[in-house]
């Protein structure tokens, strides 16, 4: 059985679009196998995920905060949000107030999870039309986390969203160490070349041959050094649809010490593999950023794997279209299926 409640996560925040002064609500779904997650309305943004391991210990795999004050700081690389209109490359995530800075509405509270909703104002960031979205958060009683992100728009406009939760099996506060230890699989057939700006080039790199064939399990940590000097993986994968534009399993994360594992399955044909290159590097003197529970956050904490269509893609006729008209309706699905050893 699923369980559904909610909580104030903030009493007084700040709406960038009304100027008025809201509070930001919480919602925690659970199940009978100790699994649970938590959403609020800021930025739809997913909070925490707590899951057993192998011999029922229950952590948190994914990055946030305690309170407002960490999701507003600038240091915060858009934990746990849903990112739009765009996200990735066109503007960086949507532009300087983008979907994850919103207070969305509740639509509903269903019995296995919540309905969120956010209009989006026609000219907002440079963009044509106003855009109704939607984002329904479901947890199944198996452990499986659905997102279902869908919009409508006025004018024919880009829409292109994602979440962009930090993911880390050993548990959200285990670091470079825990991160190392995962074996991560993808189902893709390239990758997109990006210039030394991270702004795609239009061309689709085959991954024979290099860093980037995920196809088979590999150790994230062994991979991670052989990409040195460079940050890490920052790469759109190209995925391999069965058939095209179905729901699709395009990833496994293990990790054997823990005993779990995380499948990602989607709609979309890209999926941008992040490995936190960008978090403080503590090894050379930054500070690492302050996350809930007294966590450190640093460079290599985490991974992200953003379902998506290709960045950039009003740029390259040859990747798939983010471009939605008044008739049309944007519909994004991914399940975050998590499971452990037995």
């Amino acid at each position: 059985m699923v369980y559904v409640k909610e909580d104030v996560f903030a009493e007084e925040a700040l709406n960038p679009f009304t100027k008025q002064t809201e509070k930001i609500r919480r919602f925690t779904l659970s199940n009978d196998e100790q699994m649970s997650v938590q959403i609020i309305t800021l930025g739809a943004t997913i909070t925490s995920i707590k899951v057993p391991d192998a011999h029922g210990k229950l952590e948190d795999v994914t990055l946030g905060f305690d309170d407002l004050a960490g999701y507003d700081s600038e240091l915060n690389p858009y934990m746990g949000a849903t990112v739009g209109r765009v996200c990735n490359r066109l503007q960086l995530h949507g532009g300087f107030v983008g979907f994850n800075n919103a207070h969305w509405q509740v639509l509903e509270v269903h019995q296995d999870g919540v309905s969120l909703s956010h209009i989006n104002p026609d000219g907002h960031e440079g963009y044509p039309g106003e855009v109704t979205a939607t984002v329904r958060f479901t947890l199944t009683e198996d452990n499986c986390l659905h997102v279902r992100m869908e919009a409508l728009t006025t004018k024919p406009t880009p829409i292109n969203f994602t979440n962009h939760s930090y993911f880390n099996l050993a548990g959200h506060d285990s670091g470079k160490t825990g991160l190392y230890e995962h074996t991560i699989q993808l189902n893709a057939y390239g990758i997109t070349e990006t210039d030394d700006n991270s702004i795609p080039t239009g061309k689709i790199l085959p991954l024979d041959g290099t860093n980037f064939d995920l196809r088979l399990p590999s150790k994230l940590g062994d991979r991670l050094k052989q990409l040195q000097p460079a940050l890490g993986y920052d790469d759109n994968f190209c995925v391999q649809f069965t058939p095209p534009e179905r729901v699709t399993t395009i990833a496994r994360v293990s990790h054997a010490p823990s005993g779990r594992w995380l499948e990602i399955a989607s709609n979309q044909p890209g999926v941008q593999l992040y490995t936190s290159n960008f978090l403080p590097d503590v090894e050379r003197g930054e500070k690492a950023v302050s996350g809930k529970a007294g966590a450190a956050y640093a460079k290599h904490g985490a991974f992200c794997l953003e379902t998506q269509k290709f960045p950039d893609s009003v740029n390259h006729e040859n990747f798939p279209s983010t471009i939605v008209r008044p008739n049309d309706k944007y519909h994004h699905e991914v399940i975050y299926n998590f499971g452990r050893q037995q």
